[in-house]
């Protein structure tokens, strides 16, 4: 699903803050009769499942590299890094089809986010960095990550809650992840060995294994 303010989703009044989208989230699971549902989100959307699992509202979970749970320099390192490449790719936004179609080109912009940049799909790629570009609050969520609360738990879900981590995770580094075991301790840790920010970028296969794995088990029960 697009999140208020990304894709084709209108923006809402708080939709530059995560307790915003949590807001969003919450109400739209509610309004659509979904309470329940398995989630699978990345990102943010991976701290927005988590949230939801937090809050009762979801079935199972899988939670791919999911942001808040960063200490200290991991915060200025978090803002410091992806502000000025959102900065970047839209200043060559009208060039992003030409830069990713080049090998050198994609693995520059990409090296943060993916462990093997050269070999994503060039198309896709402009695809995923016109949308952040379009994406008019992605520098107030980037403040307001960078700047707020940690991720709370536990989940309150009796369906498996996975979280999954990228051993090459460039932004939010794999030391997070004992942070946020601590913060779900009934969840699972998944490390994908070979895969940066993005495992379903990188490791699709291996992700979507992970993915049915964890929504057969919360059918099963």
């Amino acid at each position: 699903m697009d999140l208020p303010g990304h894709g084709q989703t209108p923006e809402e009044t708080d939709s530059g803050t995560f307790d915003g989208l949590a807001r969003s989230l919450d109400s739209w699971l509610r309004t659509e009769n979904l309470i329940g549902v398995d989630m699978v989100g990345s990102s943010l959307g991976a701290r927005l499942v988590l949230e939801m699992a937090r809050r009762g509202q979801s079935g199972a979970v899988v939670a791919l590299d999911p942001g808040g749970f960063w200490h200290g320099w991991e915060r200025t390192f978090f803002k410091a890094t992806i502000t000025p490449s959102i900065a970047l790719v839209r200043a060559l936004r009208p060039a992003l089809s030409a830069i990713t179609g080049n090998v050198a080109g994609r693995t520059a912009l990409m090296a943060q986010l993916s462990a093997r940049p050269w070999g994503l799909d060039p198309a896709f790629v402009a695809r995923e960095l016109k949308s952040l570009a379009d994406t008019r609050t992605v520098n107030s969520l980037v403040k307001d990550l960078a700047n707020g609360a940690m991720q709370e738990g536990p989940a309150k879900t009796a369906a498996p809650v996975v979280i999954g981590w990228g051993r090459k995770d460039r932004l939010c580094l794999p030391r997070q992840a004992d942070r946020a075991m601590e913060a779900f301790p009934e969840a699972t840790l998944h490390w994908f060995e070979r895969s940066g920010h993005f495992p379903m970028w990188d490791q699709p296969r291996e992700t979507v294994r992970v993915i049915l794995d964890a929504t057969s088990i919360s059918q099963s029960k």
